[in-house]
């Protein structure tokens, strides 16, 4: 590839969290198109089998990193969520032992979201130091969510969540009993579990909803963000 491209080799894409096997799939359709099938994820021995010199164009091949990302994206889908978890663990970095206790479940929630393992870092930022907070995440028309909503719940909610046993701080656990809070409540599930999310999380689109995070997050983080974001909805 030019220059101009960024990364000018194999190495470098490999380098960049692209499978090696999607990078050759890509690169295989490049100026070539089967003609016996509209297929396009292809190991190497059906590469072969299903390579002819009647498919190759005469016009010049145009390097997409959008359909590249596809594929690579479709690898991951398929690809073991042990082998998954191992292979993507390396580009997370230092992980605090909350995360890294929950690291086979977090890279669940990303095997089917990334294209390629460069975007693990950016992914997981937000479960490693909350971010700033933000007001305007908690406006959402659908499920009429609203910054004076969230801070109406949340007291309820935390105040909930303290009294979880540590040993009940699983995702399955939680889910019930926000469900359960719900509909004591009478208050529409779309709201309760955006207004936990963005407090949780802190940003607006994440891997995973707003019991996933927690369970990530652990008990002391949670109630620790859930409390500094009703502080900042309480100092609007």
């Amino acid at each position: 590839l030019s220059k101009r491209h960024g990364a000018t080799s194999f190495d470098d894409l490999v380098k960049m969290g692209y499978l090696p096997e999607a990078i050759v799939n890509y690169v295989a359709l490049l100026g070539w198109n089967p003609k016996t099938t509209n297929q396009e994820i292809f190991s190497m021995q059906e590469l072969i089998e299903h390579f002819s010199l009647e498919g190759l164009s005469k016009s010049p091949a145009v390097f997409d990193y959008q359909k590249l990302g596809w594929v690579s994206g479709e690898y991951f889908k398929a690809m073991e969520p042990a082998k998954f978890a191992d292979m993507a663990k390396p580009f997370a970095g230092d992980l605090p032992d909350y995360l890294a206790a929950h690291w086979a479940s977090l890279a669940e929630l990303l095997r089917t979201r990334i294209e390629r393992l460069g975007q693990i870092p950016e992914e997981i930022g937000f479960l490693c130091e909350q971010p700033a907070f933000d007001a305007e995440l908690y406006v959402n028309k659908r499920n009429k969510v609203t910054p004076e909503k969230a801070k109406e719940l949340l007291p309820a909610v935390i105040e909930l969540l303290q009294a979880v046993p540590d040993s009940e701080w699983t995702n399955d656990s939680l889910y019930a009993k926000l469900e359960a809070h719900i509909e004591a409540t009478g208050v529409k599930k779309g709201l309760m579990m955006w207004v936990v999310r963005i407090a949780a999380a802190g940003q607006k689109v994440t891997p995973g909803g707003a019991t996933e995070i927690l369970t990530l997050l652990g008990k002391e983080n949670s109630l620790a963000r859930l409390q500094k974001s009703l502080d900042a909805l309480s100092a609007l």
